[in-house]
């Protein structure tokens, strides 16, 4: 007998030996900065062809080099890797790709606005109108046409919000019948309406009660335009509020119409402000109803009711038309001033969001 035996100690068996992982060609992996390489690979291959072949667009070249990313990105994966990763690699890379061609855009449209509205950009240009001032002289400014804007956006903010507000909660909190579903049908119907349908009926009305061109005109073709945004906006934003919130405010006793106003709407006031910002940018820039309805300007008129007025979008069509040098920044310096415009509306709104979200 053993002298574990002897003691009545239990002998425990030795660990297995533990087998290192064989390692081979399938097993490599390409490094985290391998995009970027490929990136650069691509970029001057696409150049360098772009040239050779004699293509003068650089959209030519950008969308050749995309072209070539995704190739090298798929063959060098399949090679290092495997081909599980080679396809992961190539959705990664076709989504990068579609990305990028989304953003370009609107970069070079920023970067070209900015650069060329901030050489005219002063506060000269911001406190003058064009009373008086000739398309070939390079003074003149865009008060006339700034406040023309506040006071059209603003007036058509004022109509859409509150009917745009009220429709979505009659819809979502209490519509169940067929008035329900033809207001639903006529609000995605308005949603496609051209701007130049919305001016046309606004001027049909002006005919039939003789009225002269205002701000107000146009403010009203703005709201139809409008509304329909607001609708939708805020009937998605209060679908999302939980159903718990309701029935628990209910079961309380409260009353439907004080559990919309107390509860529901403050728990989606973040949304339903940043729907009403996207539809002030969605009229913001509109052209067609002005000229229809406002007729323009070249003088300042701070009453909307009574007078022709203009706006930024009138003022940059204006200005283009005119076809001179100084025109040109005229036109580029408005459009700078309204994308800024929309810029400060979407940052007061979010800070407005945030204050008044519901504390937790």
């Amino acid at each position: 007998m053993s002298h574990a035996a002897n003691t009545g100690v239990q002998e425990v068996p030795a660990p297995a030996a533990t087998v290192a992982p064989r390692t081979g060609l399938g097993t490599r992996s390409l490094p985290r900065w391998a995009p970027f390489g490929f990136a650069a690979v691509a970029l001057v291959l696409g150049v360098g062809t772009g040239i050779a072949a004699g293509w003068e667009s650089r959209t030519q070249w950008g969308l050749f080099s995309a072209l070539l990313f995704v190739v090298i990105s798929y063959v060098t994966t399949s090679v290092v890797e495997n081909r599980r990763q080679a396809k992961d690699r190539l959705a990664t890379s076709i989504v990068w790709v579609c990305f990028l061609l989304a953003v370009a855009p609107l970069a070079s449209l920023l970067w070209t606005t900015i650069s060329r509205g901030a050489e005219r950009l002063d506060l000269y240009f911001l406190t003058h109108s064009m009373a008086g001032v000739l398309g070939s002289e390079a003074s003149g400014g865009v008060y006339h046409a700034l406040i023309g804007t506040l006071e059209q956006v603003g007036l058509a903010t004022l109509i859409a919000a509150p009917i745009g507000m009220l429709t979505a909660i009659y819809l979502v909190e209490y519509g169940r019948g067929a008035l329900a579903r033809a207001v639903t049908f006529f609000v995605d119907v308005m949603t496609g309406i051209p701007s130049i349908v919305a001016g046309l009926f606004i001027l049909s009305i002006m005919l039939m009660t003789q009225t002269d061109p205002s701000g107000l005109m146009g403010a009203l073709a703005l709201t139809i335009l409008m509304i329909p945004v607001v609708v939708r906006s805020t009937e998605e934003m209060l679908k999302l509020v939980p159903n718990e919130l309701r029935e628990a405010s209910l079961a309380l006793g409260v009353p439907k119409w004080r559990t919309i106003l107390k509860v529901v709407l403050p728990t989606a006031l973040g949304g339903i402000t940043t729907g009403v910002m996207l539809a002030i940018a969605r009229i913001a820039g509109e052209t067609a109803p002005i000229m229809l309805l406002v007729f323009g300007s070249q003088l300042i008129n701070t009453n909307p009711f009574s007078g022709a007025q203009s706006s930024l979008p009138f003022y940059i069509w204006e200005q283009y038309k005119v076809g001179t040098e100084q025109s040109y920044d005229r036109a580029w310096a408005a459009a700078l001033v309204l994308i800024a415009f929309v810029m400060i509306l979407n940052l007061v709104a979010r800070g407005i969001a945030r204050w008044k979200a519901p504390k937790h």
